[in-house]
């Protein structure tokens, strides 16, 4: 009520007048001229996010670049430095963050939504957002091994069937560090594990250490305490203990007004016990003694009670182990060593991102948005984890609106039709029936979308489609996106075949109508655009000149398939993204991420390969490259530094969509019929190794192949527990002839021989 009486706007403008600053009412109302009229100008849950982003950006400007002389995280190090290609001049930056090497990459487990994790010079931040354990090596000479201030040392995650662990390798000076981080699991709970081995050659220190900071910058340690009762632990903050499993030969603390405790390092044991800081900036270091060129092992455990749920709550999850999780999921055998890990690196980041609601990011990224999700569950379907899948979707209902809105954050129109194409995606898969949430769940999704659509008016190009929205793809400033249009599109036609299967013919029939009208409506609207705006292609709205922002509508083609294959707009779309947009041979977004994208490419080569063109491979073994060490891939990625540059270091969605290329190389499906085969590269046959993918889920039961070759032929090998009958097939592998099956058969194992072109 009090917004309806009292004269705000006036009274901002006399302020802003009067103080001699810029009028901030008039300031937003030019702002919004570059926009759509939109009933949200930009979601409170990102503003949120991003209040929060630069308020520790304010906090780094303060406590970075005054204290150049503490050891800092390596993005700082390198962005920092006037001499590295990373240095980012900070006199007019608002605050200062991380735009540079945005990499990490999370240990844990496929049940417990808790994420240690690794930064690329062994920095391990255990908590979420919390502060950071690091270790360095002083020789007895005072000459220190600082991993983050190395331009060159090695990194590589460990997979087996039973843990993933990190390790993080670096020399200098005759001195070796290892650092190995893994998560441990205790009745329901976890702890992170961090091996230290150092060696020098002339003995000296390994130097354990809190650190007041972590990837994104400062994580304020306002108290520590050393400990030693049944074994020594710091205890940080009051709250968490840091436990070692050998006594220090010494330790020291320190806080914001005397410096980094690492220039104390020369120091005798003061028998100080504790430290505390006002200003949030306290560090302590343990030290060990090395012998010399003595390797000595040090473990430190963090207990991550602060990241659980409560206990009441853990004693209802079942930890299975990470076998039992990978051992029914689709395994792939190739003899690229790349290609390979890979795929295996982002079967277990799908597992280890979805242990709870699936989130697209182990910490920038670790909360819930139905967009990521549904294309993270479709990934993890086609590796054949169904049924992890189905609990996740079972949740989806709970988050939906009395007005059948799935709601991620308000002002994004994408959702609806994302959760009704990903449920009919599961049904589709699994042959199964629906619950009755989930039927009631999809009458209402589909009713909002089409009464969400604007009204229909002659000359108006947005005419029935969804309202001018904020672009969470990062398309622009708001406007009627294509994006929105094709996934609210595909949402009426899966709740169209799932009426007509699970509710009643009358309503497949509503949703059918709605349906049509809308296809009507979307290329009626990108046929109205005239051809110099266009190019005959797609742009990312009615509004728009072609530029980086069209990358959104390829969604009709790839996963959609609302348009077939090789559909001329869309090609041209990708002629033009190839042409335009590409920097170094992968697609570059200018909008927000400013960077690499690894996923849209991946987004193009399935465009490519649907269509037949070739261009596909060079896509693919493109972003092969530009995985880190570690097999992730972060949002975006810096043209130069070659490290992130937007988003979460490890992102569940780049490792999604890596999930369904490899998959499509293999088996693909194109309306109601299977395609076998059609990405495989020529390379990986000249090995004369037999090839294998699956089992993969299709509409028609789930599929293994094996390709064998031998002497200028092929063996294709397809294992299917059909459901009914087999489909038609059609063998299309790239040098080899083509092959079809005719549907009907009743075999579940066929083998097929091709011959070389």
């Amino acid at each position: 009520m009090l917004t309806r009486w009292v004269p705000w706007k006036f009274i901002i403008k006399r302020a802003a007048k009067r103080f001699g600053i810029i009028d901030p009412i008039k300031l937003a109302a030019r702002i919004r001229r570059f926009s759509q009229p939109s009933e949200v100008q930009e979601p409170i849950e990102l503003l949120r996010a991003g209040i929060i982003f630069h308020a520790r950006g304010l906090v780094n400007t303060k406590a970075i670049q005054y204290n150049l002389d503490w050891i800092w995280p390596y993005w700082v190090q390198r962005q920092f430095n006037p001499s590295d290609y990373s240095f980012i001049p900070r006199g007019f930056a608002f605050s200062h963050v991380n735009l540079t090497h945005r990499n990490w990459t999370a240990v844990g487990h496929p049940d417990l939504q808790v994420y240690p994790i690794m930064d690329p010079r062994g920095l391990v931040t255990p908590l979420y957002d919390g502060w950071s354990v690091d270790c360095w090596i002083i020789d007895a000479n005072g000459r220190p091994l600082i991993p983050s201030a190395l331009e060159n040392s090695n990194q590589h995650l460990d997979m087996d069937e039973n843990a993933l662990r990190l390790v993080h390798q670096c020399s200098e000076n005759n001195m070796d560090l290892e650092t190995g981080l893994q998560m441990q699991t205790q009745n329901s709970s976890g702890y992170a594990q961090i091996d230290y081995t150092g060696r020098s050659a002339a003995g000296g220190w390994l130097v354990v250490a809190l650190r007041p900071y972590n990837p994104e910058g400062i994580q304020f340690i306002e108290s520590i305490e050393f400990q030693n009762h049944a074994r020594p632990f710091w205890l940080v903050n009051r709250h968490t203990r840091v436990y070692m499993d050998q006594e220090p030969d010494k330790i020291l603390f320190s806080d914001y007004g005397e410096g980094d405790v690492f220039g104390k390092w020369a120091d005798v044991n003061p028998n100080v016990k504790r430290v505390k800081c006002r200003v949030g900036m306290a560090t302590s270091a343990a030290f060990f003694r090395l012998e010399e060129n003595q390797a000595r092992r040090i473990r430190v455990s963090v207990d991550l009670e602060n990241d659980m749920p409560p206990a009441s709550e853990r004693r209802k999850i079942t930890l299975g182990s990470w076998q039992e999780h990978l051992s029914d999921t689709a395994r792939l055998r190739v003899p690229d060593e790349k290609i390979q890990f890979l795929y295996d690196t982002a079967v277990r980041s799908l597992l280890l991102l979805s242990a709870g609601d699936p989130v697209p990011g182990p910490y920038t990224y670790n909360r819930f948005w139905f967009r990521d999700a549904c294309l993270m569950l479709n990934a993890m379907m086609t590796a054949n984890m169904c049924e992890r899948s189905r609990i996740r979707i079972d949740r989806f209902p709970r988050r939906q609106g009395r007005s059948g809105y799935f709601r991620s954050q308000e002002g994004e129109w994408d959702s609806n039709g994302q959760v009704l194409w990903i449920m009919h995606r599961y049904l589709e898969l699994t042959g199964t029936r629906p619950p009755k949430t989930w039927l009631d769940s999809v009458l209402k999704a589909a009713e909002w979308i089409e009464e969400k659509r604007a009204p229909k008016s002659p000359g108006i190009r947005h005419g029935g489609l969804l309202p001018a929205g904020f672009s969470a793809e990062h398309l622009g400033p708001n406007d009627y996106y294509y994006w929105d249009d094709f996934w609210g599109l595909a949402g009426l036609k899966a709740a169209s075949k799932m009426a007509g299967q699970f509710h009643s013919r009358a309503m497949a029939e509503r949703f059918n109508r709605f349906y049509q009208d809308f296809y009507k409506c979307i290329f009626g609207s990108i046929a109205a655009i005239p051809e110099a705006k266009s190019k005959n292609a797609i742009p990312a709205s009615p509004y728009r000149r072609m530029d980086a922002g069209a990358i959104g509508s390829l969604v009709a083609d790839y996963p959609l398939q609302v348009t077939p294959a090789a559909e001329p707009r869309i090609m041209e779309t990708v002629e033009y993204l190839m042409n335009d947009c590409f920097h170094k041979g992968a697609f570059f977004q200018d909008m927000i991420h400013s960077g690499i994208n690894a996923y849209l490419t991946l987004d193009i080569a399935q465009s490519l390969l649907r269509a037949g063109d070739p261009r596909y491979k060079d896509l693919i073994e493109k972003v092969a490259e530009l995985a880190t060490s570690t097999g992730q891939w972060p949002e975006a990625i810096h043209p130069h530094s070659l490290g992130g540059c937007m988003g979460d270091g490890q992102h569940g969605w780049a490792a999604a969509e890596w999930v369904v290329m490899i998959r499509n190389l293999f088996v693909r499906e194109e309306e109601n019929h299977l395609i076998i085969g059609s990405g495989i590269f020529g390379q990986w046959l000249s090995e004369n190794e037999p090839l294998f993918f699956g089992p993969t889920p299709t509409p028609h039961g789930p599929v293994s192949v094996t390709l064998t070759p031998a002497q200028g032929r092929l063996e294709v090998q397809i294992n299917g527990q059909w459901r009914s009958r087999c489909p038609d097939i059609f063998v299309q592998v790239p040098g080899y002839e083509n092959a079809a099956v005719e549907a009907g058969s009743q075999d579940n194992e066929m083998r097929i021989e091709v011959c070389e072109k």
